[in-house]
């Protein structure tokens, strides 16, 4: 039984309401009292607009369903299928030409472009490192990785490897710093904008790069001008997330979220850890000190700008239950205690500043169309009145990953004008809303062929053009979605520069590490440039976006269709299984190849829902999911055999509550809620903390 306590009619879990009486109000000039009282009001009136959205949603989508059965097999005609997706409330108005509004913005999200890392709030460790990977080493990005060929020899220091990277980040030097060497050598630089002892500070593209000069380093005593590193400014922003990379399913969960969101914040979050035999503390940078040519000196800041990413407004959390006694919306109790601590940065209480400009940041996930948009809105003006903020003080992160979302995104953006400071493309979750939205259509075409597919291409266009359409240029951030693979580095500096080249400002990578080499193409392209020149393009249009991706007529192969059903169990199982038994929502997860990749709960969405589709329509059968599920389980199995938390699937199946959340996931998969895998998680994982 949950311990709780009664706050203005609220029954609250004591654990959350210690966090918020004994940390996150103290030092804000708001009492518990008072402040309970207004949660409340709040609760009272937006609780029942979220459960009217949320039986919008499935109104529609039952729409959808029988229009699909209505014609499967047939050809869909594109003015016949928006029409009545206009006549469903399912396309919205176009609003007239705008500008959003939106000011009191950092430069890093507005006037600055470069990568983004989004972090699972519940690791410290891994939060920490995210906040200092606002500067990182060039050499060892290149040192440690295949984005060189070859690798280091084993053994300490390999001279032959370092002598790749200082070539290769020499040439970098000389692409982007022409003439550097003279500035090293005392001369004068046109880029060249502070000094920190012997080291040397330029900004290109608006990015810093510090050339670190040191004689009596082991590299630098070597260098002709003692150059030791090339030290780039890396992740501008860190979004931490409290949705799709993290398993809170109760109210302690929850506080420990919340608590690493105020520590990060106020600067005294810390993480102690082994690492090689010896305890390490792991803690946040300061800002740097640097002396400006004219003798003048300034800070330039050692930490990721951050943003907090909260629940979107499906779920909800036992941490309060209402006066009718149904648990309340997460993601309006996540909007008013992250603002809430969002307070200690504003009011300075902290070792460090996040926003200078005085702003609170918060990513809203998961929102289909404006009028949930709206919504969010309205609620951030709530919590703004509650805690004393001047208005659009909240400013909100639009994602743009859900299909209504993206075929109304001018509507969305125009529903949040005055705060939006962020709209960015998520593949994944919106391939999975791709499938789920025209799940009775007919069977949709493997994964690996979403990427070119015809939607996707006019979805990621119609962002950037829509984003700069509506004035985001210079004042908030278009971006793009995530590098999936830590380990394929070199493969990430081929491909993800068409980021930046497609005029985004921003990408999501996966590490610190990449975040560095990430960064290069940020030098490579001036992405405002891109902007101006892509600015007064029009969209892609809707017949695209709206095109589904059927695979109507195909004949499958039983090789086909086996090796499709293995790849996606895999993936399923090898998240799910850590996510139900251990509560980890973002890892490296090894692939079907054994490569790891990132997962987090939108990976698991598309693999889930395709293979849903493929039952519904009679490309495999349940007997063949199942096979397929036990094979995989086999393999998840070896590929965790050294890790000693793991729990075994495959030698007792139904035993094991990881495995069934996983066949779940497949055999309950057209009845989920648009698709999302944050239900039947929730439910597995309970279960599993309970038998605990």
């Amino acid at each position: 039984m949950v311990d709780r306590v009664e706050r203005s009619g609220l029954q609250v879990a004591r654990v959350l309401a210690e966090f918020i009486e004994q940390q996150a109000l103290p030092g804000t000039g708001h009492e518990a009292e008072t402040f309970w009282a207004g949660v409340a009001e709040i609760f009272a009136r937006y609780v029942p607009e979220n459960v009217m959205l949320l039986a919008t949603r499935d109104a529609i989508q039952a729409q959808l369903d029988d229009w699909h059965e209505a014609r499967r097999g047939q050809p869909i005609d594109q003015t016949e299928y928006q029409a009545f997706l206009r006549e469903i409330g399912y396309l919205a108005g176009e609003p007239a030409p705008f500008t959003i509004g939106t000011d009191a913005v950092d430069d890093e999200i507005a006037r600055t472009a470069g990568p983004q890392l989004v972090v699972p709030s519940l690791n410290a460790r891994f939060l920490l490192n995210a906040a200092n990977a606002r500067w990182g080493s060039l050499y060892d990005a290149l040192y440690g990785t295949d984005a060189l060929p070859g690798n280091a020899k084993p053994g300490g220091y390999d001279p032959e490897r370092g002598a790749q990277v200082i070539a290769q980040a020499r040439a970098f030097l000389d692409q982007s710093l022409p003439g550097w060497e003279a500035a090293l050598d005392g001369g004068s630089h046109p880029l060249l904008v502070g000094r920190r002892g012997d080291s040397l500070l330029f900004r290109h593209n608006g990015l810093h790069v510090e050339l670190l000069v040191d004689r009596d380093h082991p590299i630098g005593s070597d260098d002709p001008q003692g150059l030791a590193d090339v030290i780039l400014e890396s992740a501008l922003t860190t979004i931490v997330d409290l949705e799709d990379s993290i398993a809170a399913v109760d109210a302690d969960d929850k506080v420990a979220a919340y608590a690493n969101w105020l520590g990060v914040l106020r600067g005294d979050l810390e993480d102690m850890f082994e690492k090689n035999g010896r305890m390490m503390t792991r803690r946040l940078n300061p800002d740097r000190d640097y002396a400006a040519p004219d003798g003048s000196r300034f800070a330039l800041p050692g930490r990721s700008l951050l943003f907090v990413r909260n629940v979107g407004h499906l779920m909800t959390t036992p941490a309060v239950i209402l006066p009718d006694g149904s648990e309340a919306p997460e993601g309006i109790l996540d909007a008013i205690v992250t603002s809430l601590c969002g307070l200690h940065d504003l009011k300075g209480l902290g070792r460090f500043r996040n926003s200078r400009a005085g702003s609170i940041y918060i990513v809203k996930p998961k929102m289909h169309g404006p009028e949930e948009a709206a919504f969010t809105n309205r609620l951030f003006d709530a919590v703004e009145d509650l805690l004393g903020l001047a208005r659009h003080t909240i400013k909100v992160g639009v994602m743009d990953e859900e299909r209504r979302t993206s075929a109304n995104l001018a509507a969305c953006i125009h529903a949040v004008k005055e705060r939006i400071v962020f709209i960015n493309t998520g593949f994944l979750d919106r391939t999975g809303d791709e499938i789920h939205t025209s799940m009775q259509a007919g069977p949709m075409i493997p994964k690996g062929e979403m990427k070119t597919s015809a939607w996707i291409k006019a979805y990621e266009d119609r962002n950037v053009r829509i984003g700069l359409a509506c004035g985001l240029s210079g004042k908030a951030q278009i971006g793009k979605g995530m590098w999936a693979a830590p380990d394929k580095m070199a493969d990430m500096l081929q491909q993800k520069i068409g980021h930046p080249k497609s005029g985004a400002n921003t990408a999501w990578v996966p590490s610190p590490t990449a975040a560095t080499l990430h960064a290069l193409h940020y030098h490579q392209v001036d992405v405002f440039a891109v902007q101006e020149a892509l600015k007064g393009e029009a969209p892609p249009s809707l017949d695209a976006l709206l095109t589904i991706p059927l695979a109507l007529g195909r004949n499958w192969t039983e090789e086909e269709v086996r090796r499709e059903l293995d790849n996606n169990a895999q993936g399923i199982l090898g998240y799910v299984v850590r996510w139900i038994d251990q509560g980890v929502g973002c890892s490296k997860v090894p692939d079907i190849n054994d490569v790891g990749l990132m997962e987090d709960r939108a990976t698991l969405r598309i693999s889930s829902q395709a293979i849903a589709n493929w039952l519904l329509h009679g490309v495999c059968t349940a007997e063949q999911v199942d096979a397929a599920l036990l094979r995989m389980a086999a393999k998840v199995d070896a590929q965790n055999a050294g890790d000693p938390l793991y729990r075994p699937m495959a030698s007792d199946p139904q035993g094991s509550i990881a495995f069934q959340a996983a066949r779940a996931l497949v055999f309950e998969g057209v009845t989920q809620p648009n698709g999302y895998t944050e239900p039947l998680l929730h439910r597995f994982r309970a279960e599993v903390k309970r038998r605990s």
